[in-house]
């Protein structure tokens, strides 16, 4: 009532929600809805929002991803390209780019992998600019973006060592490389892996100068246990991750359809995950039966939505694109 600046904002968020379905519609995507209850929570790492079914006597979660329902819709061969706008639960951190409440857009596209997928994000992303702002060019803050394809690709080992000097793909142990990151004055865990050393420096020292649209790829098998292996380095996979203005926008990957290697990954993860005291997590057996009937390649896509709207819609906080934010109580 008080605020055009903010009428406007909520207006644009509905025409890219809008732009985003007619643009996957058009490229064949079949639009599908997956449960928001889960009774076992997975297809990303985050920490769930537990509620109790009263008629099934079954407590359950609230989706942190829809991951492992639509690579159901692929075995079951419904569609080749599947798509589902979604609302995902995580119960972490509020900050101006974290809502526990979010929107993302998820879609996995059979017989394609993670390249052909960069080329659907930047025709995706140049799509919304030029609804929103009638070019590919636009102003967040004081800064110029240019959502005009080809974006920057770029290995993260590749990145790091331009920024750091240091050669993670050199050291062939885990202990390598957390002496090398701490020679180099990063603060690691005693028993972090060879990927999350590499993850961790690329975070502090990479990610703060990714200003313009840029495809980070070739992530560490360590932390991405959803991805098949690049085939001349096993240590990396198939993986992307979208920045831009500092911020990751977009997750890929060309899908892991490995049964056995899919189910001694999320064993690991599960084992890794009890370690550090995450009691309620299970495997996903109903997933791992899905995929063993046999699912295509195919590549994954995730992206935030509500962060891509701040970027179009030049809003310095997530909460000035979310209609009602969790807020706290006034008495608190």
């Amino acid at each position: 009532m008080t605020n055009e600046e903010s009428k406007l904002r909520f207006q644009q968020r509905s025409r890219i929600v809008s732009g985003i379905r007619r643009f996957m519609e058009n490229d064949g995507f079949m639009e599908v809805e997956t449960p928001m209850l889960h009774s076992v929570y997975g297809g990303a790492t985050a920490e769930p929002f537990k509620t109790h079914h009263n008629t099934l006597k079954l407590d359950m979660f609230l989706r942190i991803a829809p991951e492992l329902y639509l690579k159901r819709t692929l075995v079951s061969g419904l569609t080749d390209k599947v798509f589902e706008i979604n609302r995902n639960f995580r119960n972490e951190g509020v900050s101006t780019r974290h809502n526990p409440e979010f929107t993302m857009m998820e879609c996995y596209w059979a017989y394609a992998d993670y390249e052909d997928v960069m080329d659907l994000v930047e025709r995706l992303f140049a799509e919304l600019a030029l609804l929103v702002h009638g070019k590919t060019e636009f102003t967040y803050g004081d800064k110029e973006i240019s959502f005009k394809g080809p974006f920057r690709r770029v290995p993260m080992p590749e990145a790091v060592k331009e920024a750091t000097g240091i050669d993670f793909l050199a050291m062939k142990t885990d202990a390598e490389a957390r002496a090398a990151a701490a020679a180099a004055g990063f603060e690691v865990e005693k028993d972090w892996t060879w990927g999350e050393c590499l993850a961790f420096v690329f975070e502090e020292k990479v990610e703060p100068t990714l200003i313009q649209p840029a495809h980070v790829t070739h992530f560490p098998k360590d932390i991405s246990p959803f991805a098949k292996e690049v085939p001349s380095e096993p240590r990396l996979v198939e993986r992307f991750e979208t920045y831009c203005n500092t911020w990751e926008l977009g997750n890929a990957f060309s899908e892991l359809n490995d049964p056995e290697e899919q189910r001694a990954r999320m064993v690991e993860q599960l084992e890794q995950a009890h370690a550090r005291g995450e009691k309620a997590k299970q495997l996903d057996d109903e997933f791992l039966d899905a995929i063993d009937q046999g699912m295509p390649p195919a590549g994954g896509l995730g992206i935030g939505v509500d962060r891509l709207i701040m970027l179009l819609t030049n809003a310095p906080s997530i909460r000035d694109v979310i209609l009602f934010p969790a807020r706290r109580h006034k008495a608190d």
